[in-house]
This record gives C-alpha cells, structure tokens and sequence, in this order.
C-alpha cells in the first residue's frame, strides 16, 4: 500500500501472461516516497519515458461510452474539487502534478455539461467531488483491473475480455487490503529494480482501513513487484498487492494511469 509506499526515494516520475496490447503506462520517479504496507527500502530515479501513445491517448477529448472509463488529467497547476456543481465554492484544490511528481488524474463518475463528477484519491476511500470541465482533459481507457482478494489474483480486462490473470499477495488480517472501486494514480519506478518493490509499483487512489499512517506518511495502497515471489498466493503485507516482476511491468507496459481497479472480495 502507499500513503507513500514504504520507501522509494528520488522524485519524479494468470495463469496467462499480461498483455502487452495498449500503450503503455506514465511512470514518474518519486523523492523520499514511501509505499506503506508494503515493504522494503529502494530509492528511485530517472524519469521513465512517456510513450507517445500515452500522450496522445491523454490529450484526447472524449465522451463516455459503453465498455470504457473516462479518465481526467488536469490541465493546470491546480484543479478545484466542489461537493456540487451548483456550490459556491470549491472544498478544496488539488496540485497538478501531485506531490509525488505524476500527473494529477482523476476517474469519472458522471457528467453534465461542464462538469464531471469523478472519483477522488482522498480519504476516505470512496470519496467523489465535481470538477469544472475548463480544467481538465477528458480520455478514454478500455482497460480495468480486479482484485480477487479471496482467490490472490489479479485479473486484466479489456472491454468485456479478460485478458490476463496473475497470483497476487495481499494484506494480512491486521492490515487487510480494503475493498472498493479505485484507479491507478501514479506510476513509481524504484531504482532497484530487484529490490522489494520489483521494477514499477503503482500508486493506487485507495487507503489504508487499518493504518492511520504509514513511516510518518498517509498509507496509499499500491500494486508493484516483489524480491520475494514466494510470499503471491499469500496474505503477507501490510495492504499492498504484490505482483511477480515480469507481470508488473507488462502491467505498467499496458494500462494507462486512471485506470479502473476493482477490489473485490
């Protein structure tokens, strides 16, 4: 899990093999980020590369259609967050990029004209906000994830089409890894990529349910690899889900950030 992952450093950026259908995912390298829930001790660095399909996938307007999900990048420094688009005021601003160095993205739950109701990567989980549509680009992805928690694995879709399924670790009883619809917020690439958190660990919108922090920062589930393929299948960590290596990064080669993921029972 995240809040700040337990420790990337350097800011910046099943059985069936994942896909490498789509374009591939934003990584940014994070300064002093620490995975909570999820363990070990890797710095990072160098930003990854922003693949032209992903950039022109982010630049795209689109509306909602069926068999995809929308997802918002802001398009300023900032992106003002309303409890309704009839508020006066908004609740609160957020920074774009975040603080972590990715660009801030949202997912949407629903639209009228100039505005979007999206999903917001704040406690508590599940939370929703407006956001004017002046302030944001709006793209679409095919793709959503779910978590099997009972069944440890990781399932892949594209549209209605699975199209990849992995064993996964999950949290322990203590630190359980929540439930709930989230999106992929950030893409964090460690500088040991044989370190515990494999070559990429992505940020989720979701957090803790057990933990109020994480080494002194908020607990953000994340999904990444591991130095320890033997602990997948198993409930291990302190909330984050652990994939094998090659299956992390075919994932971030895959999905882009706002993707849905589903954490299911």
């Amino acid at each position: 899990m995240t809040r700040h992952h337990e420790a990337l450093a350097e800011r910046s950026t099943g059985r069936r093999a994942l896909s490498r259908t789509g374009a591939a995912a934003l990584a940014v390298v994070l300064g002093g980020v620490i995975l909570s829930g999820c363990g070990g001790d890797d710095g990072a660095s160098g930003p990854a590369a922003v693949p032209a399909a992903v950039q022109s996938q982010l630049a795209a307007v689109a509306g909602l259609n069926q068999g995809t999900s929308t997802v918002l990048t802001a398009s300023g420094a900032s992106v003002d967050i309303y409890q309704a688009p009839t508020a006066a005021k908004p609740t609160r601003s957020l920074s774009n990029p975040n603080e972590n160095g990715a660009p801030r993205v949202f997912l949407v739950q629903a639209k009228m004209p100039g505005w979007w109701q999206v999903l917001l990567p704040v406690e508590p989980n599940g939370s929703t906000g407006w956001v004017k549509a002046e302030q944001v680009t709006a793209s679409q992805t095919p793709y959503r994830i779910e978590v099997a928690r009972g069944a440890h694995v990781l399932r892949l879709f594209n549209g209605d089409q699975k199209i990849a399924e992995e064993k996964v670790a999950i949290g322990t009883s203590d630190t359980p890894t929540p439930g709930g619809r989230f999106f992929l917020m950030e893409l964090l690439r460690p500088s040991n990529p044989n370190g515990a958190y494999g070559p990429y660990a992505f940020g989720l919108s979701g957090f803790s349910t057990s933990l109020e922090d994480f080494g002194g920062r908020d607990p953000v589930i994340g999904i990444h690899g591991t130095n320890d393929p033997s602990s997948l299948g198993r409930d291990v960590s302190h909330g984050c889900i652990r994939l094998s290596n090659d299956s992390i990064t075919r994932l971030a080669q895959t999905v882009p950030l706002g993707t849905p993921v589903e954490i299911v029972a």
